[in-house]
């Protein structure tokens, strides 16, 4: 008996450990966002108020303006935009491109990235830890996945438009984009920090900085 029942403790303590978005324990958990608790996730709204709007988005269904220097665009179906989401642990993203626009590097701690090709064409990658690039170019229909953590991207090299649909395996699988992370930080990281880290001057991130900095309106 002590041998079944240690293996079912550890067994119960790996597919915790494993597993992304904690487990629900109800059939639905709508996210009240007149709570300020939360603790690892959001705090459930009474169910004699939730209603299919709850469930409900709309923001995915047309491309975006894109005005970014970077000539991307992303619109999150996330737990913040679709309270139903709380507990289910999935969510989208529509990202849309521009001509040569770029999806800079990033990571996502908390989920594993699929995307799904709807028009154009990109190349797209993502880094191991041992700094290995796995690559590939998708088509309209492909898709293509990036692990959970790793520094990732995609580009649009084509002269046309593009856009995908990215899945999360989390309610709100969080973004930290690498230049932001690392250039616009608050407190901001040390310049001696970045100049050892990129065998570079002062002067040359402090250029970095005043490109990356939120413009004034």
């Amino acid at each position: 008996m002590q041998v079944v029942f240690v293996y079912l403790v550890v067994s119960a303590v790996l597919s915790g450990a494993l597993a992304y978005d904690p487990d629900m324990l109800q059939d639905i958990c709508v996210a009240s966002t007149s709570s300020d608790v939360k603790v690892n996730g959001f705090v459930c709204k009474s169910e004699a108020n939730v209603t299919a709007s709850d469930f409900a988005f709309e923001g995915l269904a047309k491309a975006g303006k894109i005005n970014s220097s970077v000539g991307s665009l992303v619109t999150v179906a996330n737990v913040d935009k679709v309270p139903g989401l709380n507990t289910l642990g999935v969510s989208l993203a529509r990202i849309d491109y521009a001509p040569d626009g770029l999806n800079p590097p990033h990571t996502h701690p908390r989920a594993t990235e699929i995307v799904f090709v709807l028009e154009g064409e990109l190349d797209v990658g993502f880094i191991t830890t041992a700094n290995k690039l796995i690559s590939k170019t998708i088509k309209q229909g492909e898709l293509f996945v990036f692990p959970r953590g790793l520094v990732h991207f995609q580009k649009n090299n084509g002269d046309k438009a593009a856009s995908v649909i990215a899945a999360f395996n989390s309610q709100l699988p969080g973004t930290q984009s690498i230049a932001m992370a690392l250039f616009t930080a608050t407190p901001a990281v040390p310049d001696e920090v970045l100049t050892k880290a990129f065998q570079v001057g002062t002067k040359e991130i402090n250029k970095i900085k005043d490109k990356l900095a939120p413009k004034k309106s």
